[in-house]
């Protein structure tokens, strides 16, 4: 795996939340933008940038107390697996054999079950390899947990660097076929994590494909081209003339995966960009994973008690997640996300920051 730009700088305060292991890893590079992640869930909990008059807003959504994470419904800036997003009818063959797998009420698997990565305490380590300064977090999920298969061990790294971008690296190996699919689910709100919807700031998918999805977002097989419908993010939209398209009367707005280009190898590509013209604050996203799946916040309830006394609600934050398809299993022409005993997934996402200039 590669990381762009120079993170050799990165100073790391380490703080322990409670007494029962969780602790906090606050990262700031040289230009003063900082990253703070959590062991429990690898929660991303806070992410500082600053604005076009050198403000520092906190731009994701999160929580004061390590309780809240613990009771969090909305996968609140935590990784989220074994498998991201849903599997059909909750179940799956690997390897010729069926698994019943953990489901909602609704029938289908859904973001790794009911007490997935997103309710696991990692094992945290300060790393430093090379250039790279970061905080390393590690979790062992074990054979039969919440149905898969296999005992798999997990690796996720989260570095800043000098750039004011952020990367999560991921690794995982096991000792039984199984099948995995991770995301990171930060909700991003470029004019601060406490300023309101998101409606006014625009977002670029740079995709000609889109994942056709049944009633209750799970994948048909169908791709479909972007092309004279709402899911055409080429150029960039004010989320707020979309977010009511017909198209979207399930979850009254987006919540959706994009196919990506395909590039060799490990090569990073780019899997989208958001504006706050407001602030002029501009992130770009690029990953190895072959599509983005962007939520637009629609079942964030309202009245959600956010950190620093903010309240959160329908559309507090938009989420890109990077990943691989949704119910893949179920999809042969789908990339695979099986995983065999003696191979290794390592997978990369950037979030690299900066202000807008010339454009919009």
């Amino acid at each position: 795996m590669h990381t762009s730009g120079n993170i050799s700088s990165t100073s790391i305060h380490v703080k322990e939340w409670d007494t029962s292991g969780i602790y906090l890893f606050e990262l700031f590079n040289a230009n003063g933008m900082s990253l703070t992640v959590c062991n429990y869930g690898a929660a991303v909990v806070s992410c500082t940038t600053p604005d076009r008059d050198g403000k520092y807003d906190d731009v994701v959504c999160g929580y004061d107390s390590q309780q809240q994470y613990m009771e969090d419904k909305f996968y609140m800036g935590t990784v989220v697996g074994r498998y991201a997003n849903r599997i059909r009818d909750a179940k799956v063959t690997i390897a010729g054999n069926e698994f019943q797998l953990t489901a909602t009420p609704r029938g289908f698997h859904h973001h790794g079950g009911g007490q997935g990565f997103n309710k696991k305490l990692f094992t945290p380590e300060i790393f430093e390899s090379h250039n790279k300064r970061g905080v390393k977090l590690s979790y062992m999920s074990a054979d039969g947990e919440e149905g898969f298969p296999g005992n798999l061990a997990l690796t996720v790294w989260y570095t800043l660097d000098d750039d004011n971008g952020w990367s999560v690296d991921y690794e995982a190996t096991t000792d039984r076929p199984t099948i995995l699919n991770v995301t990171q689910h930060s909700y991003f709100n470029l004019g601060g994590h406490n300023s309101g919807p998101v409606e006014d700031q625009y977002v670029m998918i740079p995709a000609d494909k889109y994942l056709v999805v049944d009633e209750n977002a799970i994948p048909t097989g169908e791709i479909k081209d972007v092309a004279g419908n709402a899911f055409d993010l080429r150029k960039s939209v004010r989320l707020g003339e979309r977010i009511g398209a017909a198209e979207f009367s399930g979850g009254g707005g987006y919540d959706n995966s994009w196919v990506l280009e395909t590039v060799s190898g490990d090569q990073l590509k780019h899997a989208a960009e958001a504006i706050d013209k407001v602030s002029g604050r501009v992130l770009n996203v690029y990953t190895t994973e072959p599509s983005v799946h962007f939520y637009t916040g629609n079942f964030i309830v309202e009245g959600t008690q956010g950190k620093k006394g903010a309240i959160y609600g329908r559309r507090s934050g938009f989420c890109l997640e990077t990943q691989h398809f949704p119910d893949s299993p179920h999809h042969p022409a789908f990339p695979s996300t099986v995983l065999l005993p003696g191979r290794k997934f390592a997978s990369q996402t950037i979030f690299r920051f900066s202000i807008l200039t010339g454009r919009l």
